[in-house]
């Protein structure tokens, strides 16, 4: 009798790869006796590298498989795209030959349960669709996002504007007044190839077998159950059972420059540093850089920051090209390290995130509000501010404030800066103020809920045993 299999596709960036490895572990937990097959991409742009990574897993887990599918060439009008979201679906259809070879590959030897795939992945449902393989999407961000992504085509029928320019508040089933302009930075304009993406991938999602989302019940009830009630979808297309299996995530070793980070937060009061991390793929300009490092400054309060190098001139803040170490001193202001050097340490490049922010020392986090990063803070225990910069981040942020009430909102101007002061405003409030006390709570309440969820008799459990028992069925 042939083996059971899993196939799992993700997207090139780093916290998609995670995400479903994490996934990959978590069905291994609790079926053993199943393969995990991880089909990896070549990014279209620099990203992150994954080899490092991809082999320090296989060596822990041999059970998870990967296979590297070839590399491929996108035609010059793509591969000058500034918007990495629009790189990444582009090279969906063009690997779609390479994951059918795949599949039928993996099937000679295996019986391949279900397909699941990332939702950038979406145009991969057609090619197991031709080979009977059960489908299901996995969505690396939260259910209120999952909300919004299913009713992107009810929002596109019902005007004829983008997004950017209707300046007014949307009212999407299970999700906060939206700002129009808070939606996903893809889908704000009509004319951009990302929004066709986004809308054709939309279209997908209830033609699979069921969506798998990284979330739990008590941290997105409403969402979950609008969602499951059919309610952000039109009338006459069902809705996939959802599965909201979290949260996963994942422990990075603290050694080199971890080590570094983690000996000087022991030497830290306990829930005394405000910890500043942006994302693997996050940049601030040489401008913004200096405002942080005076709001930092002036509030008196510790920190630790993780510091990238800026953008070139005109590129856009995100890291889709290689990136150096930053030359910190050229880059703060003037004696800044000096004078901040007892209690705030700049770190370049890099930092383990989860090691930090489980560190006792650490007591509020400035985030770029990724939903990996959420997850992480939410299962530590740390209050957020949300300093959304690219993606669904600013859309993640109301959600913050306003439906889990984690987080306190870092307010920029309209072209995106933020000045010293709100930065010193707001890592003040969230250390010292009566909101950030109760927002400090609320996250650690919320710390327990996200333990026991994944506990077999509990809303995470339940679903992933659920998901389970559909997969020994099928075949």
């Amino acid at each position: 009798m042939e083996a059971a299999a899993i196939v799992l596709y993700p997207s090139p960036p780093i916290g998609h790869l995670i995400a479903m490895v994490e996934l990959g572990k978590l069905i291994l937990t609790h079926h053993p006796s199943l393969c995990i097959h991880i089909l990896i991409t070549t990014p279209p742009y620099r990203a992150d590298d994954t080899a490092s990574y991809i082999t320090s897993v296989s060596a822990a887990t041999p059970s998870l498989i990967f296979h590297h599918l070839p590399t491929i060439s996108l035609p010059p009008s793509l591969a000058s795209s500034r918007n990495h979201e629009t790189l990444t679906f582009e090279l969906v259809p063009l690997n779609n030959p390479y994951v059918h070879q795949a599949l039928l590959s993996i099937s000679h030897s295996f019986s391949i349960k279900a397909f699941v795939m990332d939702f950038f992945c979406a145009l991969g449902l057609s090619v197991a669709a031709k080979l009977n393989i059960p489908s299901f999407f996995f969505f690396t961000s939260g259910a209120a996002f999952l909300a919004s992504f299913l009713y992107l085509p009810t929002i596109h029928n019902i005007t004829d504007k983008s997004l950017k320019d209707l300046n007014t508040l949307l009212n999407i089933p299970g999700v906060p007044p939206m700002p129009s302009s808070d939606m996903a930075k893809p889908t704000l304009d009509r004319s951009d190839k990302a929004y066709e993406h986004f809308l054709a991938s939309s279209s997908q999602f209830p033609k699979s077998a069921g969506i798998i989302v990284n979330t739990f019940e008590s941290l997105e009830p409403r969402a979950l159950r609008a969602i499951s009630d059919g309610l952000c979808l039109a009338e006459n297309v069902p809705t996939p059972p959802v599965y909201p299996i979290g949260p996963l995530i994942v422990s990075h070793g603290g050694g080199g420059r971890g080590a570094e980070c983690l000996k000087w937060l022991d030497s830290q009061p306990s829930g005394s540093v405000v910890f500043l991390c942006f994302g693997s793929l996050g940049l601030f300009s040489k401008e913004q850089l200096k405002e942080i490092a005076i709001g930092l400054e002036n509030s008196g309060h510790r920190f630790l920051w993780v510091v990238r190098n800026p953008p070139a001139q005109n590129q856009i803040k995100v890291a889709i090209t290689d990136q150096s170490d930053p030359e910190l001193k050229s880059l703060l202001p003037d004696g800044f390290l000096d004078r901040t050097k007892d209690r705030g340490l700049v770190v370049k490049s890099w930092g383990p995130q989860v090691a930090v922010l489980n560190h006792d020392s650490v007591g509020g986090f400035v985030s770029h509000c990724g939903w990996n990063s959420v997850l992480e803070s939410v299962c530590a225990g740390v209050p957020i501010v949300a300093w959304p910069l690219y993606a669904e981040q600013r859309f993640n942020r109301v959600v913050l404030v306003e439906e889990i009430k984690i987080a306190l909102p870092m307010k920029e101007s309209e072209d995106g800066f933020v000045r010293a002061p709100e930065v010193e405003k707001r890592v003040t409030e969230l250390m010292e103020s009566e909101e950030g006390e109760v927002m400090r709570k609320r996250t650690k309440a919320m710390q327990n809920e996200a333990h026991v969820a994944l506990g077999e008799t509990l809303s995470s459990g339940v679903a992933l045993t659920k998901l389970l028992e559909l997969w020994g069925k099928t075949g």
